[in-house]
């Protein structure tokens, strides 16, 4: 496997904001506190030592979720470190998903088991990587499909509310045209037992998606879990009343939104008035204030501010953060050094700075997760014809097809020289009438875009005529780019771990526990060869 690093610059599917902190644009130096490299965690895990978590409390939920999993030895020793004031964690968090969803669902995960452990060589602390399910989220169209083998796998519950909390035998289906697609040797019959035990043993969609986590993921000290505890909860009760009576984070969170776009970048998480949900049975709403009454929308729950804080004091677990305040949640709840996310994620977090210092809470280290193209044996092979290096795949479709073209033509099919040569002509020409009668010059010009026109159009019949002697070669080279860049997005967010998997067994997760390193920056491309 041969790794190469692309420069983020040479990206062009980075969002503005994704490639600003990837390549630490000082623009963005007043929306973070520490930049993502090595020697700043020592400062990072000074700030955390005046801030002390409840390690007890967490300790005990996290056995508590633990307990029923197979092999949990070394993670329950993971857990039980966190008793210690000098074991930290760096953390990641997603929402549960069906079979993990697109690749970067995995990226992230070993993303943050690389940081933790070079984190803890660096420091000579002990780190724990942590995976947090956001189990209450109930979108359930971004979480219930996945791309597979050319075909959509798609989970239909029936039910709504947080998509965690849904039952996995509604899973059964998806399941069961998993295994039609899935063959006898030992890679398929590995995977469909870890896949088949993880959804048949648990009791939610969550604790299915933590225990295949655990299966694949576990033995590199990965700790996965879910927030949804009351006990949890209880300890973010200060902040959730705030946000019910005062609207803090609404005001701080707009403020840093207004500043980032002054300087050109798009808010990614717009912030309610209240960034609370209210859970029922099936039910997650959205909790609005109006006419001094606390509303629960599309149910007929009111409370007034008496009741709604006594319902808070007494059920923390019915109040669920949205994504405006769970990264405060999660900070409070953790001795967290770092979080480690993609480009949307960390946009957001670029919000939060202010927010989190009204809270007192420690601001973690934003480390931006890997993203990683693989270029499989048959790409590689599908390759050869077209002599581009891996790299240049990221470039468009017509781009790469324009340049093969050229370099196959019999004659140079690129006009622009020639239209270079014109234009000169058209210069020195707009010269002497603009010195004969200025009013000429006009014309001159208006005569320069006409003819530099019939030459671009020559120069697009040339090429034309090039690609269809070239139709089959064409064919093939845009297909190889719609297998590495599917719908011309990043193989990352559409393609699903299976067929890795089935093609290199645990070694899929080894190769990427060995390539990744969040830390070095610039784009992945392995290459099989």
């Amino acid at each position: 496997m041969r790794k190469t690093l692309i420069p983020f610059f040479d990206i062009p599917q980075l969002a503005k904001t994704d490639l600003a902190y990837a390549t630490l644009d000082p623009t963005l130096k007043p929306f973070y506190r520490y930049a993502p490299v090595l020697e700043n965690f020592e400062k990072v895990i000074a700030d955390r030592a005046s801030y002390p978590v409840d390690r007890a409390t967490l300790v005990r939920v996290l056995k508590g979720q633990y307990t029923a999993l197979p092999d949990n030895e070394h993670c329950l020793a993971q857990i039980n470190a966190l008793l210690d004031e000098n074991t930290f964690t760096v953390t990641t968090a997603h929402q549960p998903t069906l079979l993990f969803g697109p690749l970067y669902f995995v990226y992230k995960a070993i993303s943050t088991i690389r940081l933790a452990a070079a984190v803890q060589k660096a420091t000579g602390k002990k780190i724990i990587p942590v995976f947090v399910l956001g189990s209450e989220d109930h979108d359930l169209d971004e979480l219930n499909h996945i791309r597979l083998f050319n075909k959509e796998l798609r989970w239909e519950p029936g039910l709504s509310g947080p998509v965690g909390f849904m039952p996995p035998s509604t899973v059964a289906p998806v399941l069961e045209a998993l295994k039609e697609l899935l063959g006898n040797n030992e890679n398929d019959q590995i995977l469909w037992q870890k896949i088949e035990q993880s959804y048949s043993q648990a009791e939610s969609f969550a604790e299915a998606t933590q225990a295949l986590l655990h299966a694949f993921l576990g033995r590199f000290g990965l700790i996965v879990f879910t927030m949804s505890h009351a006990d949890l909860k209880r300890r973010f009760i200060p902040v959730m009343r705030d946000e019910l009576l005062e609207q803090t984070s609404n005001t701080l969170v707009n403020e840093t939104i207004d500043q980032l776009n002054a300087l050109g970048f798009k808010a990614q998480a717009s912030p309610r008035e209240i960034n609370l949900f209210y859970l029922q049975p099936g039910q997650r709403e959205r909790i609005v204030f109006e006419n001094d009454i606390f509303r629960v929308l599309n149910t007929d729950l009111k409370f007034t501010r008496e009741e709604i804080l006594n319902e808070l004091e007494a059920h923390p677990e019915r109040f669920s953060p949205n994504v405006v305040l769970r990264p405060l949640f999660q900070e409070l709840i953790l001795p967290n050094l770092a979080y480690v996310g993609g480009g949307g994620e960390l946009a957001y977090w670029l919000e939060r700075k202010t927010q989190f210092a009204h809270f007192k809470i420690p601001y973690p280290i934003l480390v931006r997760r890997n993203s990683v193209l693989w270029f499989d044996k048959d790409s590689i092979k599908r390759s050869l014809k077209f002599s581009f290096p891996a790299s240049r795949y990221f470039e468009d479709t017509e781009t790469l097809i324009r340049a093969y073209v050229e370099a196959q033509a019999d004659a140079d099919v690129n006009l622009a020289g020639e239209i270079d040569s014109l234009r000169q002509i058209y210069d020195n020409l707009a010269r002497k009438a603009q010195a004969i009668d200025p009013t000429l010059e006009k014309a001159v010009r208006a005569d320069e875009v006409k003819t530099t026109g019939h030459l671009q159009q020559w120069e697009s019949r040339l090429v034309r005529a090039e690609k269809q002697k070239h139709e089959v070669a064409l064919n093939q080279l845009r297909n190889l780019k719609e297998k590495l860049f599917p719908g011309a997005g990043l193989q990352e967010r559409s393609d699903n771990f299976i067929p890795y998997y089935l093609k290199y067994g645990p070694m899929f997760f080894d190769q990427l526990m060995e390539h990744l390193d969040p830390l070095e920056p610039g784009f992945v491309l392995l290459e099989d060869l």
